[in-house]
């Protein structure tokens, strides 16, 4: 996927006249205030967990960067925060999330209309409801976008929130089906909500006082909460591409790599570099994957399985690069462990394969599964490395230091004192990871 020939003909002096390339500035829709700090709650509070003991940012915390550091969460059954996340020896978890927690960045923005490293919810004007999902169109209505709607997911998941069968009335109505009817899945997390006497006088203020919180509602406060808290597009790239800050001469330098002399930009492209596409990079596949349980075996096609087509096997969304300086580790499953040796793989997908170091994979305590049965099987590696999309075009120690110099300009942590951070409290009283 990588070309020599960029599209952009650039030179030292030539920047920033390609800004105009990037067209028009990213559209952020106004939140109401009353909503974005409704969200903000829920977000943090675990009432929305089928055992009452993991909230949305367990999983993406401000702390971590809206991420958890890790290459593979552990959701249900987990204890704890990030990298120090370990397996309840009370209540073991059945296995480990398939693929790694993505950062949250900018995804209000209107660019973001494709959700999931395999893409299985995304925008589609074709479709009643303006959206696609496996879980069916009639399961769309009432989100007002892709981000609200795919706050549906994890509620549903037994190994992210739902809990696992038996253990409590959300997972027993998920294992049987019934999720969005009377006394579904997502009918019980909103009368949880709605026994709370804050959430539902924050709810009157926002869909008014005589409709009923739907778990729709739940999610859009969410989605704006999300759009509103984790916006990140003032770096100084930004600044620069509007001329009111310059890049130092290594900045430049791999400015130039990246837009031109290597074209990472042929997939990283537009204001927040990705072109919401899916493609092949030949990561090492390990943890639990993506089959589903009773198929006995631990691959992941990736996009694939949301369309069946062999040739999308082993792509995955190409993610945004903003802040990628601050979340590590990287991949669809967190495969690697630092920028460096991920443009490094960029330059050679099959020896940096052949060369994994499965000791450096950052994975929470947890010693009742085999992480590397799919790494052991002899016909995972050449299906994968078949798939790889990247030229072998191995990058030099300059221009991977140039590359990072670059990246680190797209830095924008003004939501940490910006933002409204942590809550003291949520109006379950449940505990708050912190």
């Amino acid at each position: 996927m990588r070309y020599r020939a960029g599209i952009l003909a650039l030179s030292l002096s030539a920047v920033p006249s390609f800004a105009m390339e990037f067209g028009a500035d990213p559209v952020f829709p106004i939140h109401d205030y009353d909503r974005v700090e409704l969200g903000w709650l829920l977000f943090y509070d675990p009432i929305l967990s089928g055992n009452r003991n993991i909230s949305c940012a367990t999983c993406h915390h401000p702390n971590l960067n809206t991420a958890d550091g890790v290459a593979l969460s552990l959701g249900e059954g987990g204890i704890g925060l990030g990298p120090e996340r370990k397996a309840d020896p009370n209540n073991l978890p059945e296995q480990r999330i398939p693929r790694n927690a993505p950062a949250l960045f900018n995804l209000g923005a209107t660019q973001f209309d494709v959700m999931f490293h395999d893409g299985r919810l995304e925008a589609d004007a074709s479709r009643p409801g303006g959206m696609r999902t496996p879980l069916g169109e009639d399961m769309v209505s009432g989100f007002d976008s892709v981000l609200s709607a795919q706050a549906m997911f994890p509620v549903l998941s037994a190994d992210e929130m739902a809990g696992h069968y038996s253990e409590n009335e959300i997972s027993q109505a998920v294992r049987l089906g019934q999720l969005s009817g009377p006394d579904g899945a997502w009918d019980l997390i909103s009368k949880r909500v709605r026994d709370f006497p804050e959430y539902r006088e924050r709810f009157a203020k926002t869909i008014g006082a005589d409709k009923q919180i739907a778990f729709t509602d739940i999610a859009n406060a969410l989605a704006s909460f999300i759009a509103v808290e984790w916006r990140a597009d003032d770096s100084r790239f930004d600044q620069f591409l509007a001329g009111s800050a310059e890049l130092s001469p290594k900045e430049r330098r791999g400015l130039v790599i990246f837009y031109s002399e290597r074209n990472c930009a042929s997939c990283h492209s537009g204001r927040f570099q990705t072109d919401h596409g899916f493609h092949a990079i030949g990561l090492p596949q390990f943890g639990p994957g993506k089959a589903a349980r009773f198929e006995n075996h631990n691959n992941d096609v990736g996009r694939g399985r949301v369309t069946g087509e062999a040739a999308d096997f082993h792509k995955f969304r190409t993610p945004s690069l903003r802040n990628v300086t601050l979340t590590a580790p990287y991949g669809h499953n967190g495969a690697i462990p630092s920028l460096e040796a991920m443009i490094r793989h960029h330059g050679d997908a099959a020896s940096s394969f052949a060369a994994f170091d499965r000791q450096q994979v950052i994975l929470p305590s947890f010693s009742a599964v085999n992480d590397w049965a799919e790494l052991e099987n002899p016909n995972s590696k050449p299906d994968i490395l078949l798939a790889n999309e990247l030229d072998a075009d191995p990058f030099t120690d300059q221009e991977v230091d140039d590359l990072i110099a670059f990246l680190e300009t797209l830095t924008d942590v003004s939501w940490r004192s910006e933002g409204l951070g942590v809550p003291e409290s949520v109006p379950s009283g449940l505990p708050i990871d912190r």
